[in-house]
């Protein structure tokens, strides 16, 4: 009897044991995911800054960053760092981009002047919008660098969607390469044309 009485007591003792270990197992576990969370936000938001700061912020990297963080108030640490990843890599791609444009106007000032715009006038005729005006070999030859005109123009702008037969634009007729990349950049990141609603990161580039 008595050796069955140690035998259960020490069975009891070991399933104790294990339990408390697994629970630390599991504390520790949940605690290192929630550093993983922090430090995987900490670097989206580095690589976002980054990209913001050179003109090349995509418009849903913020947004991810933000659901990361509110998965991690939740303690839904994986979906924290899937999200805060993928913003990263958005940003980084978003910088990659950047860098890739900058060498590319650079060889072209290399070699030959950024295209000028003739006249530094443009009249507006039907059917015309700021993508094929900017497209014009004439004008800038690249369609991207349509927020040159928006920016020059922003006075007869209200909607960068929408302009009218008539209109007379001022042209930039020698953007420097900052500006042209600039441009380029609104333009690439700037999502779908819309009537009706002036873009928010349309705002934004004015103010720059």
């Amino acid at each position: 009897m008595r050796i069955m009485n140690t035998l259960k007591l020490t069975s009891l003792l070991a399933l104790i044991f294990a339990v408390a270990i697994g629970c630390s197992s599991t504390s520790t576990d949940g605690s290192s995911l929630e550093q993983q969370a922090k430090d995987a936000i900490a670097a989206a938001k580095k690589a976002n800054k980054e990209a913001k700061s050179v003109g090349y912020e995509w418009r849903d990297t913020g947004k991810m960053i933000k659901k990361a963080e509110k998965a991690l108030g939740a303690e839904e640490y994986e979906k924290a760092i899937k999200l805060a990843n993928k913003a990263r890599r958005q940003a980084e791609n978003a910088i990659a981009q950047q860098r890739s444009e900058n060498n590319r106007l650079a060889a072209e000032l290399g070699s030959a002047a950024l295209p000028v715009a003739g006249s530094g006038q443009y009249s507006v005729m039907s059917g015309d919008n700021l993508w094929n005006i900017s497209a014009k070999p004439d004008v800038y030859n690249n369609p991207y660098q349509w927020p040159l005109i928006y920016k020059a123009n922003s006075d007869k702008i209200k909607d960068a969607d929408l302009i009218f037969p008539g209109q007379q634009f001022a042209l930039n007729a020698n953007p420097s390469s900052a500006e042209a990349s600039a441009a380029v950049a609104h333009a690439r990141s700037r999502g779908s044309w819309s009537l009706g609603a002036v873009e928010d990161t349309d705002k934004a580039f004015l103010a720059q």
